[in-house]
């Protein structure tokens, strides 16, 4: 029987933003809030954990082993994933120069929950895709035996798990953008959209990486490019966790005009790219962009 976390949630709801600086340009924006679909795996999280979590326990894991920086959001998900279903989780994370130093607020939440940290390495980190680091990560950490979740989520399993995202916004919109991270989100989606519909995917982190990783997730997952989708490079705001005075102001006043909050380091990004690509002519006049709202500050 499954456990009742992991049964399916339905759709989260689809919002109407009426924002005069997309009005003006006549076109129309949408909110998928994902950040309701689940109250402590919001949008992407819940979206490429769940599968994964099935798995785990089908092959009779109890632990949880994944990977994240010191302010991921997947490590905190997976560690409440971990403690609602009563699994061990280990997060390993990248600096081992952390180690002495005390938590911030978003690791001191993973080891509310239960998590146990392991910090390794900035060089070891880069390089954990490799079978023999791997590997020594994971036994250094002393997880062997343990389901690997990737950094992310973002394996062929959470691919089909947001690919059910974009089968919810079949005919929503011409242009259905999320932030990325690892691209599984935006890998995902694109294959779940339908004909005509386009997947935009807002990087971020700098570096012009994502669009090999993309193709890689989508060939383990679907055999091959699945769905139209494209990447908005130079959003990054400075990389990853960076949110500059301009950003902040921009978020707090999307918060302010639309009573919604508006998470930092992914969706404040976002909407600004929207934002600034209609002001640019990016999408023609009569067009419905869907902005998929990830998670929640």
């Amino acid at each position: 029987m499954e456990h009742p976390e992991l049964r399916p949630r339905p759709p989260s709801p689809l919002q109407e933003v009426r924002d005069e600086r997309f009005g003006r340009h006549g076109v129309r924006l949408l909110l998928k809030r994902d950040d309701l679909v689940h109250p402590e795996l919001p949008g992407n999280k819940w979206r490429k954990l769940a599968p994964n979590l099935r798995a785990a326990l089908e092959a009779g894991h109890g632990t949880l082993v994944t990977f994240g920086g010191a302010y991921s959001n997947h490590l905190r998900a997976t560690a409440a994933a971990g403690r609602l279903l009563g699994m061990g989780t280990v997060g390993i994370v990248r600096g081992d120069e952390l180690a002495g130093r005390p938590l911030n607020a978003s690791l001191a939440r993973c080891a509310a929950d239960g998590m146990r940290l392991h910090f390794v390495a900035r060089s070891d980190y880069r390089r954990k895709a490799e079978p023999e680091v791997l590997a020594r990560l994971v036994g250094g950490a002393g997880a062997e035996g343990a389901y690997v979740v990737p950094e992310g989520g973002s394996n062929a399993l959470a691919l089909h798990g947001c690919a059910e995202l974009g089968r919810e916004l079949r005919g929503a919109a011409e242009v259905v953008a999320v932030a990325c991270g690892t691209g599984g989100t935006l890998a995902g989606l694109a294959a779940g959209l339908g004909p005509g519909q386009k997947a935009l995917g807002v990087p971020v982190l700098a570096g012009g990486f994502l669009g090999a990783e993309i193709r890689s997730l989508q060939a383990a997952a679907f055999g091959g490019r699945a769905g139209e989708w494209s990447l908005a490079e130079g959003y990054d705001h400075g990389g990853y966790a960076r949110v500059p005075a301009p950003l902040e102001a921009f978020a707090a006043d999307f918060e302010q005009r639309h009573a919604l909050p508006v998470e930092r380091i992914y969706v404040a990004k976002l909407l600004w790219a929207l934002t600034d690509l209609t002001a640019s002519g990016a999408f023609p006049r009569g067009s419905t962009v869907t902005a998929v709202v990830t998670g929640r500050p």
